[in-house]
């Protein structure tokens, strides 16, 4: 089986610089590519280097937690970036970018207005460039949905709603504009009844898998608080965790592992299109 997380930050602190190492390990467990999504402009050069260090692929994005100390001067840092490397195959897809309601200060005056801004920003980038975009979708799904209706022009979108934790209305409105939907270590936990719901209900052909990674980690990671503060130390959400989660979701699904994982190989080629270049077959 040949599993792709479409979302893995291999680049982030909480992999102190060993991110080729995890990503090796995670190759002998069946991850054949893993998508680098930046976060701010100071860490586009280490997404690129890393993903052709690995042999995977990245996005260059301003994710709504970097935009408080974002300026316009980053928007037009990430537009000669895209130009810069347009014809970088490795460069799959705008990202991480969207809006984020769920802490506090981005949800006033004048925050709320600057991540709308960034956002509609990033969105008509990824039209000139004719990329796909992944988005960040955390309490924020219509108006995220509005504005992709507002910049879509004629052309339909491609890309992930990545960690997607919204309702059945709002996933089918994302699939409709031509999105796929992230699925990972939140729907291994028994708990998350609407959640598993949707991963077990909506068309299998809507649906990618990632890890999050470093965040995210799914339950078999999980300490709670009192168990860290009693000196058990949470264990590390890595790529290497994506064939169990998708065994998670080939049970809720009722699927054999290896059909689940063809089904969003193709998925994941159908959001980002520049992947059929470098899979291998």
């Amino acid at each position: 089986m040949q599993w792709i997380d479409s979302h893995c930050h291999l680049d982030a602190f909480g992999f102190s610089g060993d991110g080729a190492q995890v990503r090796a390990a995670a190759r002998a467990h069946g991850v054949v590519h893993c998508v680098i999504p930046a976060v701010e402009v100071a860490n586009f050069e280490a997404v690129r280097r890393l993903a052709h260090q690995t042999d995977d692929s990245y996005c260059l994005g301003i994710h709504p937690l970097y935009v408080p100390q974002a300026g316009e001067a980053d928007l037009a840092a990430l537009e000669a970036q895209l130009t810069q490397h347009r014809d970088d195959p490795r460069l799959v897809a705008v990202g991480e970018i969207g809006l984020d309601y769920f802490v506090p200060a981005l949800t006033q005056s004048p925050l709320r207005e600057k991540q709308e801004h960034f956002y509609r920003a990033q969105l008509k980038l990824a039209r000139r460039y004719d990329l796909p975009v992944v988005l960040h979708v955390r309490r924020s799904a219509d108006q995220l949905l509005k504005h992709l209706r507002d910049v879509r022009g004629a052309m339909p979108w491609q890309g992930i709603a990545h960690a997607f934790n919204g309702s059945a209305v709002q996933a089918r409105a994302f699939i409709d504009l031509g999105f796929r939907l992230g699925f990972g270590g939140a729907l291994t936990y028994e708990r998350a009844l609407q959640l598993r719901r949707l991963a077990a209900s909506l068309p299998l052909g809507s649906l990618v898998l990632e890890t999050d990674a470093p965040d995210i980690p799914p339950h078999w990671l999980y300490t709670t608080a009192e168990q860290r503060a009693a000196g058990q130390p949470q264990g590390r959400n890595t790529p290497g965790e994506l064939p169990r989660i998708g065994q998670c979701l080939a049970a809720l699904r009722g699927l054999e592992p290896g059909v689940l994982a063809g089904a969003l190989r193709a998925n994941t080629l159908a959001a980002l299109p520049r992947l059929g270049a470098l899979l291998p077959p």
